[in-house]
């Protein structure tokens, strides 16, 4: 197959010493740095395949209904063509995934418009989506449901009998007894949207059969392991006839985890039917309105506490919007819900949360994955209860936080690597929150101020790797090779999509080993070629596979240390060493797979117990001003502290940090995704707006290094938690800034507007 990106191998001759590197803590260039610069880094839009045809989809035009016929327009010479459909499948018309809901392509039923009917590849791409122009469809229209309280209502259903794709109830004490015992007693309602992942690069694939009959994909994605799964059962092919690999790829922030695999799917359909190689690129138009968002949600709190402000009983209940098909709704929903109560130890304890079903686009996964929108009600809710209790909510989040020894709602006992009080006091101090306050309160008496200004805290907390028993059931597995001629590489399926995984990954075997960090390179994931080290998602590449790595390359040190009695001290002690090692065979891989810590434990029916086997946690302080005229809000200074475990490259760590607080900003004051019988009307970023340069205010990041005994080093996970922060921080600011509390984002300046209706009447 055409080679998936380039990789620079290491070889003997860069190994001047062999000794301890240091290479942990410091922030070497990127492995993939040089390629991307030089513009060498091929995506899958540049791969040349011979004779490829360019492959485009037929959507639903209607939300919700029947197909009744599907024609070809005569005038169109179809006989240039290739049209695939449903019947054409030759295994299961289904993308596997947690459920098997979602059709690859729709047959006899569509349950959202954009939903993929046809497929059809030409040698020219101009004239494939020409040919969608000739393709009539007869649809008989049923009544769509299109909103959370429609799906409700349950006054149509359109899945199942409830329309409810998953709940989940955690309890933990007795919230009646908790609300007896309260002084008081605060409610509210929180609602958060859809938001586009906005990667750099849009989802693209490319698929062929190779001259031993392996269905072969290449493309823009976050998980191969993934895809093939989808593959094997929509072709009823085993392993070794499906191949998957990564192009590099731009940016995917969840966005790339499960619609890839409909992609894939898509255009293997299409080469296998054509027997010619077929590759399929969306415009942005399409990759928008078609793949999926982050869940909408509907969120309500019903908090008591005493007088001094300690918290008795949570009360919460969480709607979530899935879409027309289950997708990952299930574990987003999960994750949301294990959050929902905030980085806070309660006594008492119940949430309620479901996933509901609308005819809109499916929704998924995105940077975040739940918890981004049921730690924004809760955060924001502490500036309700300090209103009530007349105290800050500095004091009051101070007074509750989870430490050392707290036991969450699941019932987990957190005994180490908790980091929340120490991120908040940096954050509080290094933003001058207390003063700041104050002196925005006096300035907003000030009616000759053209600007009202305003600050405000958020502290969150994020798990790290996959729920509960789901880090035991991917059974990820990692692997290094060592070849006779001294080369070092790391096997994985782990993908490099911008985070700069490749180059963490190579700091974790590098150190472990007492080798330089050049002399270690990264393979291209591709099932065929490296072990299934689960999806690229979670945080958990770092924490986890890091983990995996480490112990991998402690199996070869051990192994040199039997075979040899000693670890080689230099290039050409490790030349001969490798010989060796290596004996007759080419390469020796040593491979590490998962094993569960003996002291966590689950019980999924229950929904009790160590929910991840550690939190990262984060304060983030937003200080900004909303224009009295326009109430256009400009964020002057971020300032934040984040505990990670330990920065492994803390170049890329504070990157990723400011990186997912952009998103963040996005989420809370720009990006307003509009909606009209099932469509997005705004699938293009000239009126899909999302953060520039100019509306990422100066941040100051705090690393705080509070280690974990699991991790690489004592790393945690990191790439999630910044994004959950900035919104309930930035919508406490605009309190603070107003008095108007806005509780639905995006912070629109007309939302601004509207609740200072009464005030400047």
């Amino acid at each position: 197959m055409p080679a998936a990106g380039h990789n620079f191998l290491g070889t003997a001759a860069h190994f001047s010493t062999i000794n301890a590197v240091g290479v942990v803590g410091t922030s070497p260039g990127r492995k993939e740095g040089p390629q991307k610069l030089c513009g060498v880094a091929k995506y899958i839009d540049d791969f040349v395949f011979p004779g490829c045809l360019w492959g485009v989809t037929f959507r639903s035009s209607i939300a919700y209904g029947l197909i009744k016929k599907i024609t070809l327009d005569p005038a169109f010479p179809w006989e240039d063509c290739v049209v695939a459909c449903a019947k054409d499948i030759p295994g299961n018309n289904f993308v596997s995934l947690i459920e098997n809901d979602q059709p690859l392509l729709a047959d006899k039923k569509t349950m959202h418009p954009m939903e993929p009917i046809l497929l059809v590849a030409h040698t020219s791409r101009h004239r494939a989506y020409e040919a969608l122009n000739y393709i009539r469809a007869e649809y008989e229209c049923k009544e769509p449901v299109l909103s959370l309280e429609e799906s409700l209502a349950k006054k149509r259903v359109i899945y199942g009998r409830d329309n409810v794709f998953k709940k989940f109830l955690i309890k933990k004490g007795s919230v009646k007894s908790g609300f007896a015992q309260a002084d008081v007693i605060v409610e509210g309602e929180y609602r958060v949207p859809h938001q586009e992942q906005a990667y750099i690069e849009n989802n693209g694939m490319a698929a062929y059969v190779d001259k031993k009959g392996v269905l072969t994909v290449v493309g823009s994605m976050q998980c191969p392991y993934y895809v093939q799964k989808t593959l094997k059962q929509i072709f009823n092919l085993p392993d070794n006839r499906v191949r998957v690999a990564q192009a590099v790829t731009g940016g995917g922030f969840g966005g790339k985890e499960e619609y890839p695999s409909i992609l894939a799917g898509h255009a293997a359909l299409l080469a296998w039917k054509a027997k010619r190689p077929v590759k399929m690129i969306y415009d942005r138009r399409e990759d928008m309105a078609a793949t999926t968002k982050r869940h909408p949600a509907w969120i309500k709190h019903k908090t008591g506490l005493t007088r001094a402000g300690r918290l008795v009983a949570q009360e919460i209940d969480i709607v979530m919007d899935g879409g027309a098909y289950a997708t990952l709704s299930s574990v987003v929903l999960s994750r949301g819900t294990i959050h929902a109560t905030g980085p806070y130890e309660c006594p008492n304890v119940r949430v309620r949360s479901k996933a509901v079903a609308t005819n809109t686009p499916p929704n998924g996964a995105f940077r975040g994955f739940g918890a981004p929108q049921t730690l924004f009600a809760v955060e924001l809710h502490w500036e309700k209860i300090a209103r009530v209790l007349r105290k800050d909510s500095l004091e009051l989040r101070q007074l509750n936080l989870l430490k050392t020894g707290s036991i969450t709602a699941t019932g987990q006992t957190l005994s180490e690597s908790v980091g929340a009080e120490e991120a908040l006091q940096i954050t509080a101090k290094k933003s001058d929150y207390l003063r700041k306050k104050k002196r925005y309160a006096r300035w907003n008496r000030d009616n000759s101020r053209d600007k009202w200004h305003g600050i405000g805290l958020a502290v969150v907390h994020h798990g790290a790797g996959f729920t509960g028993s789901g880090e035991i059931s991917l059974a990820s597995r990692a692997a290094i090779s060592l070849t006779r001629d001294g080369k070092i590489q790391i096997l994985a399926s782990s993908t490099e999509i911008g985070q700069g995984a490749n180059t963490v990954l190579a700091q974790i075997v590098s150190e472990t080993l007492g080798i330089p960090f050049d002399a270690v390179s990264v393979k291209t994931p591709d099932t065929h070629k490296v072990p299934d080290s689960g999806p690229t998602v979670a945080s958990r590449t770092c924490m986890v596979v890091g983990g995996l790595l480490q112990c991998a390359a402690g199996a070869l040190k051990s192994h040199a240390a039997k075979r040899l009695g000693r670890f080689p001290k230099n290039a050409k002690d490790w030349k001969t060493a490798a010989v060796l090692l290596c004996g007759k065979k080419p390469e020796r891989r040593f491979e590490a797979g998962y094993k569960k810590p003996k002291e966590l434990l689950w019980d999924d029916p229950a929904y009790r117990g160590d929910a991840y086997g550690v939190y990262s946690y984060a304060a983030l302080a937003a200080d900004l001003e909303v224009d009295k005229t326009t109430y256009a809000v400009r964020i002057r200074k971020i300032t934040t502290a984040q505990d990670i475990g330990k920065a492994i490259h803390p170049l890329l760590a504070e990157g990723q940090i400011i990186g997912g607080i952009a998103q963040g900003i996005g989420y809370a004051l720009l990006e307003n995704s509009v909606f009209k019988n099932g469509v997005m009307q705004n699938s293009q970023l000239t009126n899909y707006m999302i953060p520039t340069s100019v509306d990422v205010a100066p941040t100051d990041v705090t690393i705080v290094e509070n280690p974990y005994s699991r991790g690489p080093f004592g790393a945690k996970g990191l790439g999630e938690l910044p994004m959950n922060a900035p919104a309930p921080a930035i919508a406490a600011a605009i309190y603070c800034a107003t008095g108007r509390m806005i509780t639905e984002l995006p912070i629109l300046p007309e939302k601004i507007a509207k609740s200072l209706e009464f005030t400047q009447k």
